[in-house]
């Protein structure tokens, strides 16, 4: 498989710990990673960490000096595909809203390339009728999901918002490059 260059973006939500595994099977397919965190995903995994599996700095600020015309600009134009795993009920708000106050949100703006979103939350916020209308507008906008599948969360309860497992959000990237 060629090397494509791909963004996987990490928000703030436990199941951050499994972007670690996606990333670094992506890695070993022999993919480029370029990992982009939020200021509230970095409360569950470090960027050591993706730094290590991708063997590519990690992204989280607009300003960032490495990128002279900007980290959202310059990253957009380099990646093939974006995903964002695990994305969060604030940012598919933002998204389908075209809100960016952030790295992720103006990335998400800037890039014209195919976007992948694997969301992950409790299961109140995921059937929230606000939540499930942010759903819909960005699946109008031509955003592709992996959804979120029913199961053991992390709030101690079962139900719909556990993100899909690396391999299956793995093989959704691959499919779409």
């Amino acid at each position: 498989m060629a090397e494509k260059e791909i963004i996987i973006a990490v928000s703030g939500g436990v199941a951050a710990y499994k972007a670690a595994a996606l990333v670094s099977q992506l890695a070993q397919q022999g993919h480029c990673v370029k990992v982009v965190m939020t200021e509230s995903a970095q409360s569950f995994v470090g960027k050591a960490t993706f730094a290590a599996l991708t063997g590519n700095p990690v992204t989280s600020d607009v300003f960032d000096p490495r990128f002279p015309l900007g980290a959202h600009i310059e990253l957009a134009r380099s990646a093939e595909l974006l995903c964002v795993a695990p994305a969060t009920a604030n940012f598919m708000a933002k998204a389908a809203l075209g809100s960016a106050d952030d790295l992720l949100s103006t990335l998400y703006l800037c890039f014209t390339g195919p976007v992948l979103i694997a969301p992950a939350m409790n299961c109140e916020m995921w059937e929230k009728p606000s939540v499930q209308r942010n759903y819909q507008q960005l699946i109008e906008d031509g955003v592709q999901f992996v959804d979120p599948q029913e199961g053991w969360l992390s709030c101690r309860t079962r139900g719909i918002g556990r993100m899909a497992s690396p391999e299956e959000i793995a093989v959704a990237i691959n499919d779409r490059l």
